[in-house]
């Protein structure tokens, strides 16, 4: 559909039923970030806050909460905007299939980015950065922030918008240290286009010229989330996917404007000049701490007539960006196994927090005169993936072989998981890296950004059974007790809490030893957790604990484990330390009387009675 604003996509929306009003005054404290996750988790339609405490702007949120509202939303362009990455991906289908594609090619070139200025309703009037809806979504937040901007950098060597980098990166608009109105924190993780960018402007020791878009049409956010093909400029494809031109200018002072966005906040980002920024309740479902990042001094706000302010909810998935993930695999279809020779699937497990645990399937064609009895190209294929863009953020990595079971689904975690246990060899098939780089947002490592990676490979036939119940007669050794059955062949047990990794390496060690006494035929995995009942409750909170709360080279250990030629491995069952530890970032949680006012919107009269 081709939105012209934001404006146009609500009215849309209301019009056919996807999104309500909350007419009550709502505080941008808490509350509307407690409104947006109920209603999301209620999967429920979009909203429109009319009425923002201390704003004269009013706010959107959850458009993107469900994968049918994005398919309406893109109802007209969603066929072709596939075609369109398909043919980034491999150009010889266009030779294939060039009638299928022919289409798409002319959404293609008319959706090329429009440098025009006159009458731009961006340019109606311009405010300051405290009169912005101040949106803090977790009590420990270090301020307001910007949580769906589109941050637009050009590369200062070659500059122009075809070779510009739009993304979402969190911007902190105060609290810290930042002067208010005058300066905000730009925060942006490891392998991104914008790193690249104030890289080459520091090294010419200019400034960066940088300019946060927010709100515009829905295909504008979209597009500076997607991974898209190298060589393919998110604002090219924001016109493909929104079926209208991304319309831009520049301002006096040599900013890149959106001329359809409902507001602009243009600045500028000196060499070496950081301020601290955070902490942030973020998407792995824990805080973000303070760290030094970039500051961006402030130049203008612009806003277009009657704008409205759009937002999102970050924390522990599924959220909204869960729904976007739906969105962009909708999108991409086959992208990243078309980069990869011999990859059929990856999948990053959004209930895991994302980043952490991946999921692949590959394929096993090195020896085809023989029986594939270990891990060979699978081995190169993750080496692969771990290298690749974002996915080389993953500290876990399971492995599996397309022709041992072609119908595995990468999206099913009981059943991967099953499948990888029946086959792995413990002794052989695990394959570390150490001190190497993690995602920021995780505080499991020993540094920011630092930690390390494993690869779990399983090919061939399958070597067991895997228990489905607890053997009445396992008694696990203490100071460890309270088993309990996660998953086919995987058990999680709790004790005592976590106190340092000298004396953690001691005990395990005895109890290792001790543990050689148990009958675990069965079991592969054994998790050590702080409440093993919350951990194997359901499937969402195994993945979640067990892999945001480990660091493979600090956390694996074995029963009967042996190193050998730097290679590690075991006998036994594998063993992952997922306690809590003193250097990890705190759990985010709600406060309880911001959710006791958000239940009296859910009751009789109410605007969300009948969705929460």
């Amino acid at each position: 559909m081709g939105y012209k604003s934001l404006q146009e996509c609500v009215v849309d929306l209301e019009r056919n039923g996807h999104l309500i009003r909350i007419k009550e005054e709502v505080d941008p404290y808490l509350e509307m970030a407690s409104i947006h996750m109920r209603v999301y988790d209620a999967q429920g339609p979009a909203l429109y806050f009319e009425n923002v405490k201390g704003s004269k702007f009013p706010a959107v949120s959850n458009l993107f909460g469900t994968l049918d509202r994005s398919k309406f939303m893109f109802r007209d362009t969603l066929d072709h905007v596939k075609n369109l990455v398909d043919v980034k991906m491999n150009p010889m289908s266009v030779l294939k299939k060039p009638l299928q594609y022919a289409g798409s090619s002319m959404v293609a070139l008319g959706a090329l980015p429009w440098k025009k200025k006159s009458s731009a309703p961006i340019l109606y009037g311009q405010t300051k950065i405290s009169e912005l809806p101040q949106i803090v979504n977790w009590p420990m937040d270090g301020g307001a922030f910007v949580t769906m901007p589109q941050v637009y950098t050009e590369d200062i060597s070659k500059p122009g918008i075809m070779n510009a980098n739009l993304g979402m990166y969190r911007i902190q608009l105060g609290g810290n240290d930042y002067i208010q109105d005058q300066e905000v924190g730009l925060h942006y993780q490891l392998h991104r286009g914008i790193g690249i960018h104030q890289t080459k402007a520091n090294e010419l020791g200019k400034p960066l010229k940088v300019s946060i878009f927010v709100g515009g049409p829905p295909s504008h956010p979209l597009s500076a989330v997607m991974p898209l093909p190298e060589g393919l400029s998110e604002m090219l494809f924001a016109g493909a996917l929104g079926n209208r031109r991304f319309r831009y200018f520049y301002d006096d002072e040599g900013f890149c404007i959106s001329a359809d966005a409902d507001f602009v906040i243009t600045g500028t980002v000196y060499p070496n000049e950081n301020k601290p920024e955070g902490p942030f309740g973020d998407h792995i479902g824990y805080y973000s701490l303070v760290h030094p990042f970039p500051l961006m001094k402030v130049h203008k706000v612009y806003h277009r007539k009657n704008p409205i302010w759009s937002f999102t909810v970050v924390g522990r998935p599924p959220q909204e960006d869960t729904s976007f993930g739906a969105l962009i695999h909708e999108i991409t279809g086959n992208a990243i196994p078309q980069q990869i020779g011999g990859l059929h699937a990856v999948n990053a497990v959004d209930p895991a927090g994302v980043h952490p645990l991946l999921f692949a399937i590959g394929s096993e064609r090195y020896t085809p005169y023989q029986k594939v009895e270990r891990p060979q190209e699978v081995l190169t294929i993750a080496n692969q993936i771990l290298g690749t863009n974002q996915l080389s953020l993953a500290k876990y990595l399971f492995i599996s072989a397309f022709e041992d079971n072609p119908k595995l689904d990468i999206h099913n975690i009981r059943d991967f998981f099953t499948h990888i246990f029946e086959r792995i060899d413990l002794s052989r098939d695990l394959h570390f890296l150490t001190n190497t780089t993690i995602d920021t947002l995780d505080y499991t490592g020993d540094g920011l950004n630092a930690g390390s990676k494993v690869t779990f490979a399983a090919v061939g036939d399958k070597k067991r059974d895997l228990i489905k119940e607890l053997p009445a007669n396992l008694d696990v050794p203490r100071p460890f007790n309270n088993i309990k059955l996660a998953l086919p062949g995987i058990v999680v047990v709790d004790g005592q809490s976590f106190t340092s990794y000298e004396e953690e390496s001691k005990i395990l060690g005895d109890w290792c030893e001790a543990a050689k006494g148990c009958d675990w035929n069965g079991i592969q995995l054994i998790v050590l957790a702080d409440d093993a009942g919350f951990t194997a409750e359901n499937e969402n909170n195994f993945v979640w604990v067990t892999f945001t709360r480990s660091n493979p080279a600090y956390d694996i250990y074995g029963i009967d484990s042996f190193t050998s030629h730097k290679h590690w491995g075991c006998h036994c069952p594998v063993i992952i330390d997922a306690r809590r530890k003193p250097h990890h970032a705190p759990d985010l949680i709600k406060d309880p009387a911001v959710e006791r006012r958000v239940d009296e919107l859910g009751a009789k009269g109410g605007s969300l009675h009948g969705i929460i």
